[in-house]
């Protein structure tokens, strides 16, 4: 953690022991909060009433009435944490506070080495409550499933990798880029990377960039003071200072507009930040997970991203390619996502037929895994009998495919089919040969040509009884 964990918070100390004040006081003061002391309700109320505080250190028994007065009357803003102290040996006057809104107390006579553990449990309580805005139900993330397959090996071992370095790191971790299209997974490994490692235990925030107004963004990321802009009528604590500890993800990060991106990059330097409308920093120790499905180079060369943002994030690069480069696994994934979902509706498992294997493998997946989660679940919902053959994939196959060419089409119109019936099987067969003769037997070649697979292509030779003779 920092030197100064608690620097930029203001901390307000109310209690009618001079002593007891000033000790409190220095202590925090070490470990870089600013301190008001007072001794009475009366005083404790104007200074409220003049500034809002992160911390507020409540006696109980004050000469002109009970701390828990102002508990009761609701004067604490919601980020405020606030730890009673009394020396009633019944402890009934914290009880009644914690029943008030406190967050913990404090038992007079009590040691100066108590006040980080409490602060930490105070701010670790406030962190919570302002992180579960953000955290989606574990019921919502019930469908998730995590599957390298082979074809993703290399990524899994690079995961690793990172996850070495930050056991051995522990704090101060360097920010994770993760690139790839819309549904290949970004977020899903995000979690991944963040639950098996070092912080697992500690929060772990999600959020969509491209989903913060421009105007208020700046707020929802860093925080802001009391005032800071016409609807600000209370303090209220950043993303970053609720990740404190933890990890923050920020999904579609290139859509944060340039000043904000600048101030990001300042975070991960400095790692300190500055709430809107205040001049005093606060120490944060946050591991950046950053996501795209935009071409990061390209888009600093258009001058729409940083360059100096760019390369801070550049150092633990992921990039998670798309499903139709990983044809290897598309079936294995498949099973997997039918028996999870079969459970998930309380059915009994439904087997993917050989027919409707191989429409998985010719398809292109525009939406990659998202797009085959989908795909799999309404098949079981709409599909009836024990089997899934996919029989609605095809409805949607020209948004799937690129457009041909202007005045390019490779049916002849004038075609006509003959009496007896026409072999859609053996027409397929012919494509896939013409396709392979093209390409001089180049099966990667042939499935772009054909936009399907290279695995199809593997399946529909695999399964032809009767070879045909290449004599196009």
């Amino acid at each position: 953690m920092q030197n100064a964990p608690l620097a930029g918070l203001q901390a307000l100390v109310v209690d009618d022991e001079t002593l007891l004040r000033r000790q409190i006081a220095s202590h925090l003061e070490k470990l870089g909060a600013d301190v008001t002391g007072v001794a009475d309700l009366a005083s404790a109320r104007k200074s409220l009433a003049a500034d809002e505080f992160d911390l507020v250190f409540l006696d109980v028994n004050l000469p002109d009435g009970l701390g828990t007065d102002l508990l009761k009357e609701n004067v604490f803003p919601a980020h405020t944490a606030v730890i009673v102290m009394t020396a009633d040996a019944d402890m009934s006057g914290a009880v009644n506070a914690l029943r008030l809104g406190a967050v913990d107390y404090l038992a007079k006579p009590f040691e100066m080495g108590e006040l980080p553990l409490v602060v930490n449990r105070a701010r670790r309580a406030r962190q919570s409550e302002r992180a579960d805005e953000y955290r989606r139900e574990d019921a919502e993330r019930s469908g998730e499933i995590v599957f390298f397959g082979s074809s993703l090996a290399p990524l899994e071992k690079q995961l690793e990798k990172i996850l070495a370095a930050d056991r051995r790191l522990q704090q101060d971790l360097p920010p994770v880029l993760i690139e790839g299209e819309t549904g290949t997974g970004k977020t899903t490994v995000a979690r991944w990377l963040h639950n098996r490692g070092p912080r697992a235990r500690q929060p772990l925030i999600e959020v969509n960039c491209s989903a913060l107004p421009e105007t208020l963004a700046e707020s929802e990321l860093f925080g802001h003071e009391r005032g800071a802009f016409t609807d600000a009528r209370s303090a209220r604590m950043g993303l970053f200072e609720a990740a404190h500890g933890g990890t923050l993800f920020l999904d579609e990060l290139p859509s944060l507009a340039p000043a904000l991106q600048a101030k990001v990059l300042t975070t991960l330097e400095d790692h300190k930040i500055r709430r809107v409308g205040s001049q005093k920093q606060i120490a944060v120790d946050v591991r950046v997970i950053a996501a795209t499905n935009q071409n990061l180079p390209a888009m600093v060369a258009a001058g729409k991203f940083r360059e100096d943002l760019y390369h801070r994030l550049d150092l633990f690069r992921i990039h998670i390619p798309p499903l139709r480069e990983r044809s290897d696994d598309i079936l294995k994934l498949a099973d997997l996502f039918a028996a999870r979902l079969c459970q998930r509706h309380r059915l009994a498992v439904k087997k993917i037929t050989a027919r409707g294997r191989e429409k998985l493998l010719a398809w292109r997946w525009p939406g990659n895994v998202r797009e085959l989660s989908h795909e799999l679940e309404r098949a079981i919902v709409f599909e009836e009998g024990d089997e899934l053959n996919f029989t609605h994939l095809l409805s949607s196959a020209k948004t799937s495919t690129p457009s041909a060419p202007p005045g390019f089409d490779w049916m002849n119109e004038s075609f006509v089919f003959p009496p007896e019936g026409f072999r859609l099987e053996e027409a397929i067969n012919r494509l896939i040969r013409h396709a392979l003769k093209q390409s001089n037997d180049n099966v990667s070649a042939a499935a772009r040509l054909l936009g399907v697979s290279r695995d199809y292509i593997r399946y529909r030779l695999d399964n032809l009884k009767q070879p045909e003779t290449r004599g196009e």
